[in-house]
């Protein structure tokens, strides 16, 4: 495999609710090159998303929807009983009501990422992919599609004719499945930056991540994963951007 020279850096953003706050939108924003907002279902409210649609809009960042399942208080890492149908219906939605305040704002969505346990089932369920796919597609086949790397989502996408992103986890490990380990492990999250940074450019230089078993698997990358919602995210962020900068990779 040819190495990366450029990769999309991408962060979930907006999912403050009300007065409560998670995470530091605006000090990340700068370091990133595309944005996943909470669509109001497992976060983010419409007051919340205007505000981060126009922190976006200032920094030059893409603008994605991060539809998930209608869960606040589990902040959409739950499983939930929904049918095809209704995921379809709830994701068409939730990316309609964001590219709207996107469009009165003066700007245009970019793509769709779904979140947290939607996500996760959407990466291994064919059914659940196609629902979202098809979501997609119904209100606007321009979107592209962020998904796990080797997905059932990302295959969803692509039979349909959408522009799919692989996405690849900076600070999650990897299962010999190619899916990443479960929250509930303890070894799920790269703790340190020197080891997420690690991961990283060895998926960009040599298209390969090596699992919890130590064993090397291919993967394909278009766009890294930061997640926001940490202590310590914003320099986490900036410490990324300057290292793949380092290794003559362009974050755009």
């Amino acid at each position: 495999m040819k190495a990366k020279k450029f990769i999309d850096l991408n962060c979930d953003m907006g999912e403050s609710y009300g007065s409560w706050t998670m995470g530091n939108d605006a000090a990340i924003m700068p370091f990133v090159s595309s944005v996943n907002i909470a669509c109001g279902f497992h976060a983010g409210d419409p007051n919340i998303m205007m505000k981060t649609i126009y922190l976006a809009i200032q920094h030059g960042v893409h603008i994605g929807a991060h539809p998930g399942y209608p869960d606040l208080a589990g902040f959409g890492r739950r499983a939930i009983s929904m049918t095809p149908k209704e995921v379809y219906a709830a994701v068409l939605y939730q990316i309609g009501a964001l590219a709207a305040i996107a469009q009165a704002r003066g700007a245009k969505l970019h793509h769709v990422k779904p979140h947290g346990a939607l996500y996760n089932l959407a990466a291994k369920d064919k059914v659940y992919a196609d629902a979202i796919a098809d979501a997609i597609q119904a209100l606007d086949s321009s979107l592209i599609l962020y998904g796990l790397s080797g997905s059932e989502l990302t295959r969803a996408g692509k039979d349909r004719g959408l522009s799919v992103f692989h996405e690849v986890f900076a600070d999650r490990t990897y299962q010999a499945d190619a899916s990443l380990t479960p929250r509930t492990e303890p070894n799920a999250i790269l703790k340190t930056v020197d080891a997420a940074i690690a991961q990283i450019v060895r998926i960009l230089q040599t298209g390969e991540v090596i699992t919890v078993s130590g064993d090397a698997l291919p993967i394909e990358a278009d766009t890294i994963c930061l997640h926001g919602d940490h202590e310590g995210a914003a320099e986490f962020a900036k410490q990324i951007q300057q290292q793949l900068t380092d290794f003559d990779i362009s974050i755009r």
